[in-house]
């Protein structure tokens, strides 16, 4: 939450230029409160694990949110319930017609088939056209961040030759950015994907920042100036136990896979792994609901309005 602080206290433009969240008198005054609403499209063959993953980080806010969730009806999903479905998610068409806070993209993996060759690829576009309107930030997960730079930007993919696999340090590129507040200079994300950004492509964007970024794995962070959209590239909701699980599915399928790096103790896959980017996810989440909060307007038809000023502020400065 912000903080409200008296106008004329030295420690308040301090904090203006370090980017906290201090409000004005009068805007604290007069803040209208609601609850946050988001909306998750999950992609992820495992529907309820990815649910609570991302459910856990979003609940250690101190603000109320409500959360719908929302499936492709393109692709029918073989490791979910029908019945977990019906109760818990909708499609596309139950959400065109409204406006929200958040929306959250999941990851999928699929990341080894052109986007063009995914079943559900025309319908996820059709879903990002409507989010770049309709929602005020969003935030694409892994493959989700891939697609979205690729749909909104022309940033293309590229096929790596070996799996990016295990839990890796990334340096912190902003430290005053909003997103990042309070994170160290190194943090460790978990990446698990065959494929990355084109980074000579990214490039070419200067409406698109990185705010963190790893030797091994490229870029991890990237958000537009105006956190309109936010791309994170590996799994901050990654529990301490999900490598592991993927590690030993495909072991026992006989499948060529290495041990994830820097995730076992000394490499050995019987040891409980150490949850070494549990307080960065946190604090990823918390920074984005916070900004979210109190940038969003609080009638939620406004919200179409609010975005489209955003999106012509950042056009007129690059």
């Amino acid at each position: 939450m912000p903080i409200n602080i008296a106008d004329g206290l030295p420690a308040k433009q301090i904090l203006h230029e370090e980017r906290i969240f201090a409000l004005e008198e009068e805007v604290a005054t007069h803040q209208h409160i609601r609850p946050l609403h988001i909306i998750i499209l999950n992609l992820m063959p495992t529907k309820i694990e990815t649910e609570t993953q991302i459910l856990r980080l979003i609940s250690k806010s101190p603000l109320q949110v409500n959360c719908d969730f929302m499936r492709v009806s393109s692709h029918e999903s073989k490791n979910t319930t029908t019945d977990h479905l019906v109760k818990f998610y909708e499609t596309f068409d139950a959400y065109r017609d409204k406006n929200y806070d958040g929306l959250i993209i999941t990851g999928a993996p699929v990341e080894h088939l052109p986007f063009d060759s995914v079943d559900y690829w025309d319908e996820l576009c059709e879903i990002m056209d409507w989010a770049r309107e309709h929602v005020f930030s969003t935030m694409f997960l892994c493959w989700g961040a891939l697609a979205g730079l690729y749909h909104y930007y022309g940033i293309p993919k590229k096929q790596l030759p070996s799996k990016i696999f295990g839990v890796f340090p990334q340096r912190l590129c902003d430290e005053y950015s909003f997103l990042t507040n309070g994170f160290d200079e190194v943090h460790n994300m978990p990446h698990s994907r065959h494929a990355a950004i084109d980074a000579a492509a990214l490039a070419e964007h200067p409406e698109l920042q990185t705010l963190s970024e790893g030797f091994q794995t490229g870029p991890a962070l990237i958000a537009t100036r105006d956190f309109h959209e936010i791309y994170v590239t590996g799994h901050f909701e990654y529990g301490r136990d999900t490598l592991a699980a993927e590690y030993w599915r495909d072991f026992h399928k006989g499948l060529p896979i290495r041990l994830p790096e820097n995730y076992f103790p000394d490499d050995d896959p019987e040891r409980q792994p150490i949850f070494t980017w549990r307080s960065h996810a946190n604090l990823l989440y918390r920074n984005w609901l916070n900004w979210v909060y109190q940038m969003t307007p609080y009638e939620f038809w406004r919200i179409p309005e609010v975005v489209a000023e955003m999106h012509e502020q950042v056009i007129d400065k690059f």
